[in-house]
Order: structure tokens, then sequence, then C-alpha cells
């Protein structure tokens, strides 16, 4: 497994070895002591969610709070999405900016996003089957969200036309200057 900083890099691109024949492919999607050895994450995933989305479907930006905090390591085992981690740690030197990458059910990527982040995708395809296990369970208590277009933020989303997006991500969203944020 190839593990690549991005620009924020605490968040990591991670791109495994797959091996293809005219059978089809198989990879290893997780293992705990290369993913540790790559990223420096030694906790442990408590738990596995997969949602199913269509195109044009905007999930985020989502995070919990600490002592829940999560942080995710995300995959699409069909169709494709933009996938967005945001730095909400304010003693970061990279707080409030994000980064973008594109992972598909072709392409194999994942991404770590650690606890102090917001994360969303938008659905590209179709539809996607978007995997991910966290670092803690959900806790509507400390459960939080980012508006998917803050200003501020100015993510640069590859998505044309207004998304579809969940009540809850209306109503609870908050800009930057207005979230909950870690320290």
């Amino acid at each position: 497994m190839q593990a690549t900083p991005l620009a924020i890099p605490d968040v990591f691109l991670l791109e495994p070895k797959v091996f293809s024949d005219d059978r089809g492919f198989f990879y290893e999607s997780f293992n705990a002591k290369t993913f540790a050895e790559k990223t420096g994450f030694t906790g442990d995933f408590v738990q596995d969610n997969h949602s199913r989305s269509k195109r044009g479907v905007l999930r985020g930006m989502h995070y919990q709070l600490a002592p829940r905090a999560q942080g995710k390591l995300v995959r699409v085992v069909h169709g494709e999405v933009f996938d967005v981690a945001v730095d909400l740690r304010k003693s970061s030197p990279t707080f409030g900016q994000w980064v973008g990458e594109i992972l598909s059910s072709d392409n194999h990527r994942q991404l770590w996003i650690p606890p102090g982040f917001a994360h969303g995708f938008v659905t590209l395809s179709e539809t996607a089957d978007f995997l991910y296990k966290t670092t803690d369970t959900w806790s509507q208590e400390h459960e939080r969200c980012l508006m998917w277009n803050d200003i501020t933020v100015g993510i640069k989303w590859p998505y044309q036309g207004e998304p579809i997006l969940s009540a809850k991500d209306i109503s609870q969203a908050k800009t930057l200057s207005n979230a909950d944020i870690f320290e």
C-alpha cells in the first residue's frame, strides 16, 4: 500500500496494490499493521458504515467533537465520489483548509481522515456505495455539521448544479466562524 500525505499532511491518500487478471481483481483493503506504519495511527476502528447515494447527493460536512471525535478511513466500492476533509483544529497551521480527492470503485483509493476534521462527499456517478471505518461510534450529542459551501473554506466541488442535501445538513450546518471546533 502506498500512503501519500496530502496538502494537509495528517490526511493520507491510500492506494493499495491491486492484483488483476482475467478473473477480476484482489486487494487488501485494510491491514492494521501496515496502516499504522504508513499513517502513524495505532488506535482501533470500532464501527463500519455503508451508505448508498445517487448522483448529486452531498453528505457532510460532518464531524464529532471530543471526547467522541472520529477518525475515518473511507473508500468507494461502487461508483465515484469527490471526498473532502476540512481541518477544524484551531492550533493547526492548516486550520480551515481543505483537501479533496476522487475516490472510485475503479481507482480503489482510500482517504484516512484523522479526528479533528469535518468530512463530506458528493456523488459523481449515477450511484455510489461508500464505506467507512470510524475510530468512535456515532454520538448525536457530539455530532456537528460544517456548511458545505462556506465561502471562508472555499471548497471547489466538481459537481455542477445544486447538490441534494439532508434536512439535517441544511438546518444544523454552521459556517467555520460559528462552528464548534477543536483546540
